[in-house]
């Protein structure tokens, strides 16, 4: 039984992973489509520690695999918009580096655009 007096302090033990487990585990991280995070955590591991094992093992960060270009954008005022364009008040129209168009009204989820502008993204 514990005395009420005597401190008690609750220590996690550390563990030790062999150079194989790391190898595996960093391995399933470079995996198409993978998430660095979700592998961490998969393994109970803190993912600051995945990015130290993949640098030890000689793998550098991967640059992004698509980078988003920056594309002109006009904005006009609301009188040249209804002058020009009866009913479009509140919409935008985004058109895509292939040509692809989508017109979106200012009642748009964002999730629901963000979803979408991922999918098209995959392809």
């Amino acid at each position: 039984m514990l005395d009420e007096g005597e401190p008690t302090t609750l220590r996690r033990k550390r563990r030790s992973w062999t150079l194989e487990e790391k190898r595996r585990i960093v391995d399933e991280s470079l995996e198409d489509g993978a998430s660095l995070a979700e592998v961490a955590r998969r393994h109970d591991l803190n993912a600051n520690q995945l990015f130290t094992w993949r640098r030890q093992f000689g793998i550098e960060p991967a640059e992004p695999k698509h980078s988003a270009s920056i594309l002109p954008v006009t904005i006009m005022p609301e009188t040249v918009a209804e002058a020009s364009a009866p009913g479009l008040i509140g919409q935008m129209e985004i058109v895509l580096a292939e040509g692809d168009r989508i017109l979106v009204w200012s009642d748009v989820e964002t999730a629901a655009l963000t979803r979408v502008l991922k999918a098209l993204s995959r392809r």
